[in-house]
């Protein structure tokens, strides 16, 4: 890939730059836990990546309160009801999702280059403390809460083109999920970079399954880094 034909990089944020796997998995075992419910990894991940969808395509909610939904659907499925006090703590979490350990030198090493925004299913404050962790000035920031949807909306993409102005074909999406974003950034014609954070794991993890063809994989944020700013 010629990465000097693009001006301005695009990112998802939670599974790629932030642990969002991390940050559900103990989000959900600290409600779980206080009602004795065990349960893999694997299922938690799965259940809450078909609740998470399901919610994200009905009317728009703010992303804490669809987290909040998606503990009390998963914990039904379980046969329990979180009480009010853990939804809202689990869709206050965001803050507390770990980084993963490159994303802030490869971010910062990417900015030297090119202009940097990220597109994130997420709340403007919730965003802004996970931002906190990356340690970078985004030239554009759109939020669900912008953009009063989910990807994989096209027109969470299609604000994104407004705000930044620039030709699709100068725009590089870099991103984690098939599902929420290499599926409609594939459908709207753009250049795709997939971090492939679960490289080797099985299943899909957070997200619902999705099949995508991206421009370029590569396992970590570190080795894309190096790549594009190498060319």
């Amino acid at each position: 890939m010629a990465f000097g034909t693009f001006d301005a990089l695009t990112f998802d944020c939670y599974g790629t730059l932030i642990d969002w796997e991390t940050g559900i998995r103990n989000g959900l075992r600290v409600a779980l836990d206080a009602h004795g419910v065990v349960a893999p990894d694997d299922e938690l991940l799965e259940r809450f990546a078909a609740t998470e969808a399901a919610l994200e395509a009905g009317p728009y909610r703010r992303y804490r309160d669809i987290l909040a939904a998606c503990l009390s659907e998963v914990g039904r499925g379980y046969g329990l009801q979180p009480s009010a006090a853990e939804q809202d703590a689990f869709g206050a979490s965001v803050a507390d999702w770990p980084a993963f350990a490159d994303s802030a030198a490869a971010l910062a090493s990417l900015g030297r280059r090119f202009r940097l925004g990220v597109l994130t299913n997420c709340d403007d404050d919730l965003f802004a403390a996970s931002n906190g962790r990356l340690g970078v000035r985004f030239d554009w920031v759109i939020t669900a809460q912008q953009a009063r949807g989910y990807k994989p909306r096209i027109a969470n993409f299609e604000l994104a083109f407004e705000r930044i102005g620039l030709p699709r074909d100068r725009i590089l999406h870099v991103a984690q999920s098939l599902f929420h974003d290499h599926v409609p950034a594939k459908a709207l014609g753009m250049t795709t970079v997939w971090i492939d954070r679960r490289n080797g794991l099985a299943g899909s993890g957070a997200t619902p399954p999705a099949t995508a063809a991206p421009d370029a994989v590569f396992p970590d944020m570190a080795s894309f880094a190096v790549a594009a700013i190498g060319d």
